[in-house]
């Protein structure tokens, strides 16, 4: 019996160790928050080439630094996965995250949803498969027992949909690894180190030019849409996300929500938010907008849930 209770008293002390913990670093990120002392830390994924998302982040935090008088720290971290635990541990406190990242960080950290991304007037996209045009590869279920280059394994249109889709197709490549971004996995087929590789996709611009992943190497290797072909696409995504940490001090957000909307209808915003994702504009967006992908992964034995254990 007195062993039962030591137990339970234990496990009582832990549980409020935690809950201790928790309240101390949420009272200390929130302190003084937005000063020079307490800079906000707004992370992003390193989605695509690290300087330029670098240099733009730094653009949109002087914005919102002119526009709230808040002071900012931008960083890029290596991994999807770096972002989320940042956004849950308190050392970021806005993060531009993917879709699956974002689905992620919610189920964990119950992280809050204020911004999605449009691309050419879409809040949705597709994923791609791409192979060499002279490779043969002309399918989705000529993959079978080849190399697959990935994204990011929190990438939704570069992983975790084109996954379930082989999954569902019971397609079986030889090997798989990540890229480390969309144009990076591009690059792995373009190089031959790879056989296919999966990104994002979205339609053609009003000229006609694609403007999926490959288009972000066209400077460098203007053949790339010549040499690489789109071979299959998975099912429509909502767009990425503009993600705060839970508790933000909702006066705060409130101010850099709005900040930002009014960044991206500016002539200088749209430029910056070009660069850095190749984004048109920012509309308001919530936690139901996503639940269609928790649906969908749910379908697929993907629970969130489940794969966080």
């Amino acid at each position: 019996m007195k062993r039962a209770i030591f137990i339970l008293l234990t496990i009582t002390y832990i549980l409020l160790a935690a809950c201790t913990s928790g309240a101390n670093q949420q009272e200390k990120a929130n302190r003084n928050l937005g000063t020079k002392q307490n800079p906000i830390k707004m992370f992003f994924v390193p989605s695509m080439e690290a300087g330029k998302v670098v240099s733009s982040g730094e653009a949109i935090a002087e914005h919102l630094h002119e526009k709230t008088g808040y002071y900012f720290k931008v960083a890029v971290p290596t991994s999807y996965a770096a972002v989320i635990e940042a956004l849950g541990t308190y050392q970021a406190d806005i993060a531009w995250l993917s879709t699956y990242a974002y689905i992620l960080a919610k189920q964990k950290y119950d992280a809050n949803v204020r911004l999605m991304t449009i691309r050419n007037g879409l809040k949705s996209y597709r994923g791609q498969f791409v192979a060499k045009s002279n490779s043969g590869i002309t399918s989705i279920s000529d993959i079978q027992g080849k190399v697959i280059a990935y994204t990011d394994a929190a990438s939704t249109s570069g992983y975790i949909y084109p996954s379930a889709i082989l999954q569902l197709k019971n397609i079986k490549p030889k090997e798989y690894f990540f890229a480390g971004g969309h144009p990076q996995s591009i690059l792995s087929v373009y190089s031959g180190r790879a056989d296919v590789a999966c990104s994002f996709w979205s339609p053609a611009d009003a000229s006609g030019k694609p403007k999926d992943a490959r288009e972000k190497l066209f400077e460098t290797y203007p053949d790339v849409f010549e040499k690489i072909a789109i071979i299959g696409y998975t099912d429509w995504i909502p767009n990425d996300t503009v993600t705060f940490r839970k508790s933000m001090p909702k006066d705060i957000e409130e101010k850099i929500v709005q900040a930002l909307l009014d960044f991206a209808a500016s002539e200088p915003g749209k430029a910056t938010l070009k660069t850095l994702y190749d984004i048109d504009g920012l509309d308001k967006a919530s936690d139901n907008d996503y639940e269609v992908v928790r649906t969908t992964l749910r379908a697929l034995n993907m629970d969130p849930a489940e794969m966080l254990k």
